[in-house]
């Protein structure tokens, strides 16, 4: 799979504060791809850098094949969602989307039929005539989402998509970016790392302006090497435990009513080590009340944050 986005050694400092220090990054096309940091990580540094809208201290930034964002090169082809976006609030719905259109290189004679489309995406039909000043503050993120759209672009950043959204639109956005995986390839950053969780297919850790890991999702989160056992607090002997799958890790939480085991490729994957846990647990007389394949994403993000 060849890559929307390549960076290497991306640096930029505010004054004293360095925001980003020598960052290496690789967007496969078509991902969905998750921007997991702390605030001041350098996630939308690095998005306004990707964008033209900021530029680097160092460093090399390739978007498309086609190396830095050129207004020429990139026009209609990379957009970006701002985390802070403002809209001018006297225009109308439409008309702004059209006029956003025209900016971004739209054809005079699909832009009606593309804007009415991304309306209907967001669930703004009904709001088409309305002035931008009488939409609440998720009406207005879901426009802005709508803008970032327009054209359609191979290359779009996201930075906080979910913010100010009620549950019902964040997952009816979420089935609407997955439905455009494979044909575009889409950045998002959020601190919602369930969200992200729900919608990546793949990750990166960023921290202090650097990366601490990338990979598929599926990867980060150990789903083939770990098995989290939800269960009602009582005695439990690890060393049981140990003897039944030699070598894993094992961890309880606090409270005791977690057990987590982080598994090697000689264990014969989770089924198999599965099949052996249980017995030990149930004669011990633990009630297990959930079994979990894999680690929660801020699980993942929060050990690797702190071993730094």
């Amino acid at each position: 799979m060849s890559n929307a986005l390549e960076i290497r050694g991306l640096a930029k400092s505010y004054g004293p504060c360095r925001a980003l220090a020598g960052l290496d990054l690789d967007v496969p096309s078509g991902s969905l791809f998750g921007l997991v940091g702390a605030n001041g990580a350098g996630k939308t540094t690095l998005m306004s850098i990707c964008a033209g809208l900021l530029r680097p201290d160092a460093g090399r930034v390739d978007l498309l094949g086609e190396g830095a964002f050129d207004p020429q090169r990139h026009a209609g082809r990379v957009t970006i969602l701002p985390q802070d976006s403002r809209l001018p609030l006297h225009a109308r719905v439409q008309d702004l989307l059209a006029f956003y259109g025209r900016l971004q290189g739209v054809p005079a004679d699909v832009l009606p039929r593309q804007v009415a489309d991304l309306l209907q995406w967001v669930n703004l039909s009904d709001r088409a005539r309305d002035s931008v000043k009488s939409l609440s503050h998720g009406m207005l993120r879901r426009l802005t989402v709508a803008q970032a759209f327009l054209g359609e672009p191979q290359l779009i950043f996201l930075d906080e998509p979910m913010s100010g959204l009620d549950p019902r639109e964040v997952a009816r956005l979420r089935d609407l970016l997955r439905a455009r995986a494979g044909r575009q390839t889409i950045v998002i950053s959020s601190h919602v790392l369930t969200e992200l969780e729900i919608l990546c297919d793949r990750v990166a850790f960023i921290d202090h302006g650097r990366l601490l890991r990338q990979d598929r999702l599926v990867d980060m989160v150990r789903h083939h090497q770990r098995v989290t056992y939800h269960i009602r607090p009582a005695p439990v002997s690890l060393a049981e435990l140990r003897a039944a799958v030699p070598g894993a890790e094992w961890s309880v939480s606090g409270d005791g009513a977690e057990l987590s085991v982080l598994l090697a490729a000689e264990h014969g994957g989770i089924a198999a080590v599965n099949a052996r846990i249980r017995p030990v647990l149930l004669q011990a007389g633990v009630a297990v009340e959930e079994v979990r394949r894999g680690s929660a994403l801020e699980r993942e993000f929060l050990e690797a944050t702190d071993a730094r």
